[in-house]
């Protein structure tokens, strides 16, 4: 098994909407450590599993769109908690579906919102 892993950061605002949060159930704000790992059985024609570069645009585009906003007022997340685990999730789907992805595999999308503290999510791609 291949893998490739880059890492990315992301600086948002949210709440997290439900009394099972307590004081998270306010806003404020999280900055993520963001690694996309692709992971393949076999490396692609120019002998990669991605293109190195190439991974990081397409994590860059996606964080881009994320960095320095109150989550809580983007659409796509409304009525949404956007716990870690969401947030990888959302990740990953948006590079899943990057018109730009040259990839065929696995990939693993961690979010590091401490030192002490990751939540993932992994899929096919």
């Amino acid at each position: 098994m291949y893998s490739v892993k880059i890492r990315d950061h992301v600086m948002i605002a949210h709440s997290l909407n439900h009394p099972g949060f307590g004081v998270a159930s306010q806003l404020h704000g999280a900055t993520y450590v963001i690694d996309a790992c692709f992971t393949s059985i076999k490396l692609n024609e120019m002998n990669v599993v991605i293109d190195i570069a190439l991974a990081h645009k397409i994590l860059k585009d996606i964080v881009d769109a994320l960095n320095f906003k109150n989550l809580d007022k983007l659409p796509q997340f409304e009525g949404k908690i956007t716990t870690t685990e969401f947030l990888a999730n959302y990740i990953h789907q948006q590079i899943a579906k990057h018109p730009e992805l040259a990839f065929d595999g696995q990939l693993e999308i961690t979010l590091g919102e401490s030192h002490i503290a990751w939540a993932s999510y992994s899929g096919p791609v």
